[in-house]
C-alpha cells in the first residue's frame, strides 16, 4: 500500500470535525532542479547541487519511490521516475547486489554498495513494481524480484528496507514465492532482535528508527501474521512516546541517543520525521486507530515549525527541505534526502486528509 492510496484506507477510523491547518502538497520544482540525466544529485550548497559529490543509490532509491507514489500526473514526473528506475537497475551487478556511489560524469566508484543502499534498492524495486507511473516501469520491478533472494544482512535496517521493497510487491504479485521468502527472513531477524531486548531493538536509537517497528508492520500486514503486527505496534508506541515533548515531536538528532542523554537533542534529521509519519500511516490503515493518524500529522507538521525550534523545514514553493534542526535555526543546505523526506511526508498528510482527530493516546 502506498500513502495516498484510497483503497489502502478504505473506511476505517472515525470522521473527524476538529479542523488542523492544511499542510503544504508535495511540490517537485526542487527535486526537478537537483536531478540531471544521470540522477538525483546527493548534496546541496544551499539550493545548488554539490556536483563534485556525485551521486548514489540510496538517494535514487528514496526518490524513486516518492516520484512512484506522487499522484499527480504531470509528464515530467514520468521523466524523473525513469530516470531513478535506470539509475537503481544500473547499479545491479551480477548476484543481485547493488552498487551506490558515482562521481560527477556518472562512472560507479564502487563494487557493492553498503547494506543500507541495497535494502534500500529492493524497496524502490518492490513501490515501482507496484506502483510504477509506467507498465514498463512495474513491469521492470516485479523481474528484478526474481533476483531478490540474494539479498542478506545482519544490519536492521537494511533488511527493514528490504522488507518493506518486498511487502509491497507481493500487494500486487501475492504468489511472488522468492519476495515472500525474502520478507518472512527479514521479518525475523526484525523480531527477533526485538525480542532480545526490550523496550527496543538496539541499545542506542539511531537514524530512520521507525522503519523497523513500520517494517514489521507491514509484513504482518503482507504474510498475515498478528504476531509480527503486536511487536510492530509495541515497539512503534514505545518510540512515539519517547520522541515526544508536549504537543510534538522531538527526534532523536544526527549522532543518535540513548536512554542517559537529555532533550532536546540536536541536529535532528527531517528522515526522522517522515519515518514516523509513514510508520503512523501503516499503522492507521492496519488498525483503524486514529491515534495513529493524529500522531502521522504531528510528524508531518514537524516539517512546518511544529518542532522544537518553532523553525519551518518545508519550503511550500519549491518543495525544497533543509538538512536538519540545529540549536539555532534551520541547515540551510537542502539536499536530496531531506528532500525526499519533505515530499514523503507531505504525501502522508495528504492521505490523511486535512481534519485532525482528536487525541488519543494508545
Amino acid at each position: 500500500m502506498r500513502p495516498g492510496d484510497p483503497a489502502a484506507r478504505g473506511d476505517r477510523g472515525a470522521a473527524s470535525t476538529s479542523p488542523v491547518p492544511p499542510l503544504p502538497t508535495p511540490r517537485f520544482d526542487h527535486l526537478i532542479h537537483l536531478t540531471d540525466a544521470v540522477g538525483v544529485w546527493e548534496h546541496a550548497a544551499f539550493t545548488t547541487p554539490r556536483v563534485a559529490h556525485g551521486f548514489c543509490t540510496d538517494d535514487n532509491a528514496r526518490a524513486l519511490i516518492v516520484v512512484s507514489r506522487a499522484a499527480d500526473t504531470l509528464a515530467q514526473l514520468d521523466d524523473l521516475a525513469a530516470t531513478y528506475l535506470r539509475f537503481v537497475l544500473d547499479a545491479r551487478v551480477p548476484g543481485g547486489t547493488f552498487r551506490n556511489r558515482r562521481d560527477k560524469t556518472g562512472t560507479w566508484l564502487d563494487d557493492v554498495g553498503s547494506d543500507d543502499s541495497n535494502g534500500r534498492a529492493w524497496w524502490a524495486l518492490g513501490v515501482v513494481a507496484s506502483y510504477g507511473r509506467e507498465p514498463w516501469m512495474r513491469k521492470e520491478g516485479i523481474e528484478a524480484f526474481d533476483d531478490c533472494a540474494a539479498f542478506e544482512s545482519v544490519h536492521l535496517r537494511a533488511n527493514a528496507f528490504a522488507a518493506l521493497g518486498a511487502a509491497e510487491l507481493l500487494a500486487t504479485q501475492p504468489r511472488h514465492t522468492e519476495a515472500r521468502r525474502l520478507l518472512r527472513r527479514c521479518a525475523e531477524l526484525l523480531a527477533t532482535a526485538a525480542g532480545n531486548r526490550i523496550p527496543w531493538f538496539e541499545a542506542r536509537l539511531t537514524y530512520d528508527n521507525a522503519r523497523l517497528p513500520e517494517a514489521l508492520l507491514a509484513a504482518g500486514d503482507a504474510l498475515g501474521d498478528a504476531r509480527l503486527t503486536r511487536i510492530g505496534l509495541r515497539r512503534l508506541t514505545w518510540l512515539m512516546e519517547v520522541e515526544t515533548s508536549g504537543d510534538h515531536f522531538s527526534f532523536v538528532p544526527h549522532g543518535g541517543r540513548d536512554a542517559t542523554e537529555s532533550v532536546p537533542g540536536f541536529d535532528q534529521q527531517p528522515v526522522e520525521a517522515a519515518a514516523m509519519a509513514e510508520a503512523c500511516w501503516r499503522a492507521w490503515t492496519i488498525t483503524g486507530d486514529d491515534v495513529w493518524r493524529s500522531r502521522g500529522l504531528r510528524a508531518a507538521q514537524w516539517f512546518v515549525g511544529h518542532n522544537d525550534g518553532q523553525v519551518v523545514l518545508y519550503d511550500a514553493a519549491t518543495g525544497g527541505t533543509h538538512d536538519g534542526l540545529m540549536r539555532d535555526g534551520a541547515n540551510q543546505n537542502q539536499g536530496a534526502e531531506s528532500t525526499l523526506a519533505g515530499l514523503a511526508a507531505m504525501q502522508v498528510a495528504a492521505a490523511f486528509g486535512t481534519d485532525e482527530p482528536a487525541e488519543v493516546h494508545p
